[in-house]
């Protein structure tokens, strides 16, 4: 079979003020949604092992942008390739550009992050809780993201080498600040990059069920997000936010009109 031009990748510049960002957007046909990668430690586009991922994903009918989050001038300067919020600031103009292109701007947005990008990728997504759908990070150094952490709304996999221990420390540290849906998953016998015979398979296979879940429904019900944590529902309330049909939202919203409803005349029952 021969791959249609989408199906192959087309580089693409984003514009992020006054830099110029390079980029492969992939679009599969019938595309469940689009998964940009901010990568780590100065890595960018031509990365094989995000490349390896991104095919993966493209496979499972996910569009992709693999991009590169700094001009090649800025990826000798040390301070840039680990400011996170810089890159943040980067991948929301990516995440910007994906909603104004034809080929992506109906479709749900993930992020998948490695090494600092993923530190990115997480600060970028609380920055920007009504446009993300889902995180991934492989490999990743989400403890980055500092007080970002708990603002995060889209739900996130953090996918860890099982010999990568500090690495892991970090990631059980991140996690427990995080209040969106969320798991950790450790890949027995891998080390920081995955080079071992089927650990980035598997890397690949996690990320790519993570965001079929996830982007699939917000796609499906159209743009809908999930609700903010402020009542304090627990981890297993959001998800059944996130998969619960368009109709049943409607009962769900007119349950809690009537609850609001009798709550307030409760509340001046009890001023009088």
């Amino acid at each position: 079979m021969i791959a249609s031009e989408a199906e192959i990748g087309r580089p693409v510049v984003i514009p992020a003020g006054r830099r110029r960002l390079r980029g492969i957007l992939t679009v599969p046909q019938d595309a469940r949604g689009v998964v940009a990668f901010a990568h780590g430690s100065g890595s960018g586009r031509h990365s094989p092992r995000n490349q390896f991922v991104a095919r993966a994903l493209q496979e499972a009918g996910l569009a992709t942008l693999l991009l590169d989050l700094l001009e090649v001038e800025e990826e000798a300067d040390r301070a840039k390739v680990f400011d996170v919020e810089l890159l943040a600031e980067r991948l929301r103009f990516a995440s910007d550009w994906l909603r104004l292109d034809p080929q992506t701007s109906s479709l749900a947005l993930g992020y998948f992050g490695a090494s600092t990008g993923a530190g990115a990728a997480l600060v970028a997504a609380a920055r920007d809780p009504d446009n993300v759908s889902a995180v991934v990070s492989r490999g990743g150094r989400p403890d980055l993201a500092g007080d970002y952490l708990s603002d995060v709304r889209a739900p996130t996999r953090l996918i860890v080498g099982g010999n990568d221990d500090v690495v892991i420390e970090l990631n059980e540290q991140a996690l427990r600040l995080l209040r969106c849906p969320k798991d950790l998953v450790i890949i027995p016998g891998a080390t920081h990059l995955f080079p071992e015979s089927g650990a980035l398979e598997e890397v690949s296979r996690l990320a790519a069920e993570w965001f079929d879940r996830h982007l699939s429904v917000m796609r499906a019900s159209s743009g809908s997000k999930s609700p903010v944590n402020a009542g304090g529902d627990s981890e297993a309330d959001i998800d059944e936010h996130l998969t619960t049909p368009p109709g049943d939202l409607l009962k769900i919203n007119r349950n809690l009109m009537n609850n609001l409803r009798r709550s307030t005349r409760r509340m001046d029952a009890a001023k009088n």
